[in-house]
């Protein structure tokens, strides 16, 4: 394998909407991340994932752009921006944001005007279709529910394409201008320092142009618009010439959010030669997902979790690496999703790091979740601020769910418990901000909170700081990084254990964790050497043993 300069590096995602607010507006800004780079230098990060702070109406919080080249006011100047780079620089950490290419705004120059002339140039950056029959061009749902297509403004029977909200028009990646000014805009955020990308929504933007109407999948006589891709080919051309025209020109490092892909293309996405240094591994997440949306989820199963990351993790092997999460904006928090009600607790939280940070694959950590947020409880439907959260509660109303019901799905699905206010402190709005927070602050904030658990050395916020210098130690940096992966105990209920190794010359490092109730007792296949951490005051082992309470786990140096 070719090393890269991001293969032992640890991310962050921030939300900047909700991490902190200086100026006092109730919304997180450049100014309020500055401020906190050197938290997060103490923490070991490495790499920033900024989440969308271009010009935007915010329908989707900055998923629909409407000025690629601006930020937004709500956050800040482009000087600010300037400055965040550089302080960065100075701390030797690197910056990478949201690429958002799949669709813009409706309140973007381009739509605009295609909107002016619906037969002219700038509509032909769009995908401007007739009506079939004086509906709709096809029978797509779009991902936050609907139909794809809406009717452009001031027309009886054209219709523009919108796989997300209708204020997010598709691009259209057959025309050639459009890839041009899309490599102009990645080359001039390069140039200015940025670090690299995570793609976002990319699986989109090859799509059959014929559009034909398709077999539906529910009784609204539509099908899920991801299904449309799944026999389309012809996106690795688009995204090998997006890595040659931009990427590779700065050796950038880039981060895939990839669904839908065909298995066989692995190799083509994230291998030596692939088209994204790495992409998120979201088999684990979707082991929970619904076949018709949030309401019909699925419980968590912890042995389908476990067996799901393992396979994920082996088909890796030979092939390049994953980018490792336990949560991120898109999803609830990580600690109430994969931790059962027993294991809600600091122990449990320990022992999710602990599993997420020794994996095969780089580290992505979402803010808070180094002090183990947790779900936020929302009292009513008027709380929320998720179109997509919206969706789902209607989605389950229609479904024949009560209100109550509806909710109670919400609470524990919504992606607005990813993006409430970052919890600093026990003080007012939890630290976030002096003025009134553009969302529900979690109450817990008064007990979960950053400054509460600086002073405490037994933390979580302590344990990822003693997990992520382990992972970074000169003596085991190579085993994390390179280091292969083995699955162990897997006929024992309620483990999750694996040895990482490279070999002769390498240390051989194994993890082991108890996510069932009652005491494990197991007897190593390696001699152990040394504890290198465990989320216990006192493990429990000899040099052929070891014996794991519920929750408890440990990283161990073995022979």
């Amino acid at each position: 394998m070719i090393k890269k300069w991001w293969h032992d590096k640890i991310a962050y995602q921030i939300y900047p909407k909700s991490f902190c607010d200086l100026d006092g507006d109730g919304i997180g800004d450049i100014k309020g991340i500055i401020s906190k780079l050197d938290y997060l230098k103490s923490l070991g990060i490495d790499i920033v994932w900024l989440s969308p702070v271009y010009k935007s109406p915010f329908v989707d919080q900055g998923y629909d752009i409407s000025d690629y080249y601006s930020i937004a006011e709500e956050f800040g100047t482009m000087e600010e921006f300037d400055t965040l780079l550089a302080e960065m620089k100075k701390r030797d950490m690197h910056l990478i944001m949201d690429l958002v290419v799949n669709h813009c705004s409706d309140q973007h120059e381009w739509f605009k005007k295609a909107v002016a002339d619906p037969y002219g140039e700038y509509a032909q950056r769009f995908y401007f279709r007739k009506g079939v029959n004086g509906r709709e061009p096809s029978n797509y749902r779009a991902y936050f529910g609907g139909n794809v297509w809406t009717k452009v403004p001031g027309q009886d029977d054209l219709y523009y394409l919108h796989f997300f909200t209708r204020e997010q028009p598709d691009l259209n990646w057959e025309n050639p201008v459009v890839r041009e000014k899309i490599y102009k805009m990645v080359n001039w955020w390069l140039d200015k320092g940025l670090s690299g990308f995570r793609i976002d929504a990319i699986i989109n933007i090859k799509k059959n142009t014929d559009f034909p109407v398709m077999e539906p999948d529910d009784d609204d006589g539509l099908i899920y618009c991801e299904k449309t891709l799944e026999n389309v080919d012809g996106i690795g051309d688009f995204l090998q010439e997006l890595k040659h025209e931009t990427f590779d020109r700065h050796n950038a490092f880039t981060v895939g959010e990839v669904f839908a892909m065909p298995p066989d293309q692995l190799r083509e996405f994230v291998g030596p030669e692939g088209h994204f240094s790495t992409m998120f591994d979201f088999a684990p997440h979707s082991t929970m997902s619904g076949d018709k949306g949030w309401y019909d989820g699925k419980e968590f199963n912890f042995d389908v979790w476990r067996d799901t990351l393992y396979e994920s993790q082996l088909k890796m092997l030979n092939v390049g690496f994953l980018a490792n999460i336990i949560e991120n904006h898109d999803q609830a928090r990580g600690v109430c999703r994969y931790l059962p009600g027993y294991a809600l607790n600091d122990m449990g939280k320990k022992m999710l790091a602990a599993v997420m940070m020794t994996l095969r694959g780089i580290p992505f950590i979402y803010q808070g979740q180094e002090i183990g947020m947790e779900n936020c409880p929302f009292d009513s439907v008027d709380e929320f601020d998720d179109v997509y959260t919206l969706d789902q509660y209607n989605a389950a109303l229609e479904a024949g769910f009560t209100e109550t019901q509806a909710l109670k799905i919400c609470n524990r699905r919504s992606r607005d418990n990813a993006r409430t206010p970052m919890q600093w402190s026990d003080s007012d709005n939890a630290g976030f901000s002096t003025g009134t927070p553009w969302l529900k602050v979690n109450p817990n904030y008064k007990t979960i909170n950053v400054a509460a658990q600086e002073k405490d050395k037994n933390s979580v916020l302590n344990f990822y700081r003693r997990i992520v210098a382990l992972r970074k130690n000169d003596l085991y940096r190579e085993t994390f990084t390179y280091g292969g992966f083995v699955p162990l105990f897997k006929e024992k209920e309620g483990i999750l254990a694996f040895c990482r190794s490279c070999g002769e010359t390498c240390c051989k490092i194994v993890t082991v964790a108890n996510f069932g109730k009652n005491e494990a007792v197991l007897t190593m296949p390696y001699k152990i050497k040394k504890v290198l951490i465990s989320n216990s005051t006192k493990t429990n082992h000899t040099t052929d043993s070891i014996t794991l309470s519920s929750c408890e786990c440990a990283v161990l140096l073995c022979e």
